[in-house]
């Protein structure tokens, strides 16, 4: 439950500093509108290109597992802000009752360990992608919410992604966004190249070098090592 807790908690922190508070009401403090499931229905059909699906072009194209987990990240962040955003304007469960409750789902379960998993089937991947898809197109309701945290769940494991892969991804990912946003990533300034290697790469390396590391201990590490 704590990386769940840490995740959740994260992308709060995330939404909170780049839409500006409030954004659970839909609405950026720039006036943009927020659609989490249009988020969720764009990323899920890019992680479908990490397959060789076409038919008439690169019909040799192996899988892109790499990618895939990437892409399964992302859509985790967008299933996240969607069920923070449901939570706040229902102003039903903190987000560590929240956290509580979705670490007690069998889906959940079925990859809360450090034991490796294994890819499952393409063709089957590429439906339990498309009930994703699916589901952001309807309706938000409870039932739709608890539907959506169980496919992805769902995915996780197929795509072998267990919890803490899971959470190592995300926690990169969310920690190196964070530092983008704080070190001019919108204004146009950021450095994405740190003395010839990409900030995704230098992060990669920060996680493999202390794989304990807490998302802070991450964020310092990226800051002793950018170029500025």
């Amino acid at each position: 439950m704590n990386k769940l807790l840490c995740m959740l908690e994260l992308q709060q922190q995330l939404n909170d500093s780049t839409n500006g508070k409030g954004w659970e009401n839909g609405v950026t403090q720039h006036g943009k509108t927020i659609n989490w499931r249009r988020c969720i229905t764009m990323e899920s059909a890019e992680m479908i290109d990490s397959f060789g699906w076409k038919h008439w072009k690169s019909i040799a194209q192996e899988t892109d597992y790499a990618n895939l987990q990437i892409e399964i990240v992302d859509v985790w962040h967008f299933v996240m802000s969607l069920v923070l955003e449901f939570t706040h304007k229902n102003g039903a469960e903190s987000i560590g009752e929240l956290a509580e409750r979705i670490s007690k789902t069998p889906e959940y379960q079925k990859i809360n360990s450090d034991t490796p998993l294994p890819f499952g089937n393409d063709d089957l991947l590429m439906i339990k992608i498309e009930n994703v898809m699916r589901l952001s197109l309807i309706p938000i309701s409870p039932e739709m919410i608890g539907a959506m945290i169980e496919e992805f769940f769902e995915l996780a494991y197929m795509g072998a992604l267990n919890a803490t892969q899971l959470y190592r991804l995300y926690v990169g990912k969310n920690i190196l966004n964070q530092f983008r946003q704080d070190h001019g990533y919108k204004e146009g300034h950021y450095i994405k190249m740190w003395n010839g290697v990409e900030d995704n790469a230098v992060m990669k390396l920060a996680w493999e070098n202390n794989p304990q590391m807490s998302p802070s201990e991450l964020y310092a590490a990226l800051k002793a090592a950018y170029p500025a």
